[in-house]
């Protein structure tokens, strides 16, 4: 299997959540030309499901990797840049694809004790396809009694694995916010209810809930990333939005940020005589590594020759979280040797990884199933 064409294939037709049309036709044709009487395939939505029999099966190993693409206009020089304008695969969903095709083949090829599900999941980038496809009647029917997932690092070395037990990944929430005011003329500001100073102003405020209502030992960010308002330099605004993130170490935390919030907006919307209109999108639970697991992957990565390094948490968001909340099991970073970061629209992961990240999922399942 030539996994380095495979990704640039699949890099090429990027898809958003619930849109991988496209991409899940490709999968299938790659999925279907494994097909042997020991393979079973379900598709759910645009995702699909691959269940592999064992030869003496006693439990199910599950590994679980997402297929959407971002809202980004690529810009990099690749000949196999995306053919989608105005999306990317700038987070690996390419290589995250590729590493199952490449470990579904092999565990194929060959056959291990225990039954193998390769979940293809859509929608992680949102609005999250994790729960949904949890709640499916094929999911349940094949339901992993142990799930793993991996995420390159564009900071970590090619040729180096990472994880740690306990949490990895933060609890998130996006946040939007419509203020809805009276606009006019830029000449009679009296007049008016200026919604870019309402919404500016918010945006200060806005800070004050993890500064000064958290305990400092309680890790959260709240952020502002895009701001609009107003259509021309001398009218005042009638309108403004918000878009932003809110992230977590406990999920208890994130329950009490939307309170504090919800009371800003409330004095907001009469010291500024606006609506206010708060939506929080996709919300995503934490990323917590089961011990066993972990340390079963780490003694296999060494044993195989593959360097294990021990993760920080980060405040990055997975939706595979809600998976490890029912099932047990880990995720971990793929070493991919980018200057540019996920989400940036010049990523530029080392193929040289699609192999090493084959070898770890093969391997990583092989040793799930024997212990």
């Amino acid at each position: 299997m030539n996994l380095v064409e495979i990704r640039r294939e699949l890099h090429q037709i990027p898809e958003l959540g619930f849109q991988e049309f496209k991409t899940q036709t490709y999968l299938l044709d790659k999925i279907n030309a494994m097909q042997t009487d020991r393979v079973e395939v379900k598709e759910w939505r645009t995702g699909i499901m691959v269940r592999v029999s064992g030869a003496n099966p006693n439990k199910t190993i599950g590994f679980r990797c997402d297929i959407d693409g971002l809202p980004i206009t690529e810009q990099t020089d690749f000949p196999f840049k995306s053919t989608h304008e105005g999306q990317m695969h700038a987070c690996g969903h390419d290589f995250h694809m590729t590493i199952a095709l490449g470990s579904l083949k092999l565990i194929i090829d060959h056959p291990i004790d225990n039954d193998v599900v390769f979940l293809f999941q859509p929608a992680e980038e949102g609005p999250g396809g994790a729960l949904p496809m949890m709640e499916s009647d094929s999911f349940k029917e094949w339901k992993p009694d142990v799930v793993f997932a991996l995420h390159i690092a564009p900071e970590l070395p090619t040729g180096t694995v990472s994880s740690r037990p306990g949490l990895l990944f933060a609890n998130t929430s996006e946040l939007f916010l419509d203020f809805s005011g009276k606009g006019g003329h830029a000449a009679y500001p009296h007049l008016t209810r200026d919604m870019t100073v309402a919404a500016s102003s918010f945006v200060v405020e806005l800070q004050q809930i993890v500064a000064r209502n958290l305990n400092p030992l309680e890790s959260a960010v709240v952020t502002v990333g895009k701001m609009e308002s107003g259509f021309v330099q001398n009218a005042i605004a009638e309108s403004a939005r918000l878009e932003g993130t809110i992230r977590t170490l406990e999920p208890a935390t994130i329950n009490v940020i939307k309170q504090k919030l919800e009371r800003l907006i409330q004095g907001f919307e009469i010291s500024h005589e606006c609506k206010i209109a708060i939506d929080y999108g996709a919300n995503y639970y934490q990323v917590y590594n089961e011990q066993q697991y972990v340390d079963i992957f780490a003694e296999t990565m060494t044993t195989n020759n593959i360097n294990y390094q021990e993760a920080n948490p980060a405040m990055t968001g997975e939706d595979f979280g809600y998976m490890l909340k029912d099932i047990p099991g880990f995720m971990f970073w793929l070493g991919v040797d980018s200057p540019f970061g996920l989400h940036n629209a010049q990523l530029t992961p080392d193929e040289d990884a699609l192999e090493i990240g084959v070898k770890a999922v093969k391997n990583t399942i092989q040793a799930l199933s024997a212990c």
